[in-house]
């Protein structure tokens, strides 16, 4: 790892300790002593010290042993944390050099001493770093260390624990449960509420819009007759009007129109027109009707429809 030779110093032969190795005192005088820094596990190992003098060779082993501090260990619980239960708890240190000791002890919150572990606790022989708690009590509440030890040094961690009691457990799952079904029914009293609002809503909106089937049906205005002579006749023609007034409103202007002027309209212009146009309504014959006693009777426009009497 380092050599004198021919009046100069080479300590660059080992590319893992360059620049941690060193002569220590003065070696021309015959003192060879190796200093090494930054000490390192993989430095561990047998070095040999050869030393030429008057052309004879004199040599020296060593075994340097390097030893590592644990690692700062992890604690932690596995178990519940109820009274009667039983509860585990963890430590273990990463990297160190074997052996590693682990050893659990109770600290006092009050003044930090050091205490014993409670007597139901029991250590696993093969495995130091889990101690086993059982039966949990209130006593049983506290904080515990873990010490992890080798020849280098020691690291430690601490872990809480704290005993529930069962009955405070329930109460507390009761009482989240009781939270838990209020809100459902409020929940579902707000949706019923907003619901029911919609639904009143909808139907004023809708209301104008229907339309009742029970609704009664215009009522069709009736002509009293010109005169008295003429109502002893209208019974007899009140099927013939009936009839006529379920005709369209632009056949019923027609027809009138035809029908107030009977004498001017020619009997031949008015059948050949029948002829030529086929769904043209037929023409009533009121020569037959006067000759039968019936007489015209004009409506108005706007009513929409005739009656004959």
């Amino acid at each position: 790892v380092i050599t004198y030779s021919g009046g100069r110093v080479y300590d660059d032969l080992n590319e893992e300790q360059k620049g941690r190795v060193s002569f220590t005192s003065n070696f021309l005088a015959g003192d060879a002593s190796l200093q090494i820094i930054s000490l390192q596990s993989s430095d561990a190992g047998k070095y040999i010290c050869k030393v030429k003098n008057a052309g004879q060779y004199e040599w020296a082993i060593i075994t340097l042993k390097v030893v590592e501090k644990p690692s700062k260990p992890k604690c932690w619980l596995e178990g519940e944390l109820l009274e009667g239960k039983e509860l585990s708890l963890h430590c273990r240190s990463a990297s160190g050099t074997a052996p590693i000791s682990y050893r659990w002890q109770r600290i006092n919150e009050g003044d930090k001493r050091a205490e014993h572990l409670p007597p139901t606790s029991r250590v696993n022989i093969s495995n130091p770093g889990q101690v086993l708690l059982r039966n949990l009590t209130q006593m049983s509440t506290g904080l515990y260390q873990c010490i992890a030890t080798n020849e280098a040094g020691q690291e430690s961690c601490v872990v809480q624990v704290t005993v529930q009691h069962a009955q405070n457990i329930g109460m507390i799952a009761g009482a989240v449960c009781g939270v838990v079904v209020g809100l459902c029914l409020l929940f579902l009293v707000v949706k019923l509420t907003i619901r029911r609002k919609e639904k009143k809503r909808y139907e004023e909106e809708e209301a104008p819009n229907e339309i009742r089937e029970d609704a009664e049906a215009p009522k069709a205005h009736l002509v009293k007759p010109s005169s008295s002579s003429s109502g002893s006749r209208s019974s007899r023609s009140g099927s013939s009007s009936t009839r006529s007034t379920a005709n369209s409103a632009s056949r019923s202007q027609r027809t009138l129109s035809t029908e107030a002027t009977p004498h001017l309209t020619p009997p031949q212009y008015s059948q050949r027109e029948t002829e030529g146009k086929e769904t043209e309504p037929k023409k009533v014959d009121y020569n037959n009707l006067m000759k039968m006693g019936a007489t015209l009777v004009m409506v108005p426009a706007q009513s929409r429809a005739f009656q004959t009497v």
